[in-house]
């Protein structure tokens, strides 16, 4: 493995992913269908916010597979740990700083998704180049990765009614209420 080329890749997901993720915000709003509703935001609900910034960081990663010669099973561990990792960053740095300031400023939630993502990929660098056994978790991780995905497509479409799924704009949950009208 050439520690380098992993460095760089890593890298230029930081710009790519984050690039990604503004994109994928506006998918839904300006091209609807199935696909946009799974991978773009369907809100402006914090759950929308980290699930489109994982979508990125998740296609990048595939990508990075077709020219990185990597161990796979350690690289998909470190990928699978860096998913749930950069989730419960951009959830807990929002509701942090919100607990702490009583309201939601655009800037510092900016600000952290990108903070977010780098630190995300310098710890999936570490993992990945480290010599670990981290490969032996690959069953574990694959596990982890379908109930994330289990997880993404439904909440998006059947959300629990709590606060990480609301949003704060029309105050429903998920696409449902978005198509057929909020309910109660």
């Amino acid at each position: 493995m050439n520690k380098k080329a992993v460095a760089v890749s890593e890298a230029v997901g930081c710009v790519v992913i984050y690039a990604a993720a503004v994109g994928l915000h506006f998918v839904y709003p300006l091209f609807g269908g199935a696909l946009s509703i799974l991978f773009g935001a369907v809100n402006e609900s914090v759950w929308e916010h980290a699930k489109i910034f994982s979508a990125a960081y998740v296609g990048w990663s595939v990508l990075q597979l077709s020219w990185l010669r990597v161990r796979f099973r350690q690289y998909l561990v470190a990928k699978c740990i860096g998913l749930y990792v950069l989730m419960g960053l951009i959830i807990g740095v929002f509701y942090a700083y919100t607990a702490v300031t009583g309201e939601n400023i655009p800037c510092v939630d900016i600000f952290s998704s990108a903070v977010s993502v780098i630190a995300v990929q310098a710890l999936t660098y570490f993992l990945e180049t480290a010599d670990n056994r981290l490969g032996e978790y690959f069953s574990p991780a694959v596990m982890l990765i379908l109930l994330y995905y289990l997880m993404f497509f439904s909440f998006t479409i059947f959300p629990p009614k709590v606060g990480l799924f609301r949003d704060p704009v029309s105050g429903g949950y998920g696409v449902i209420e978005k198509i057929v009208g909020k309910e109660g």
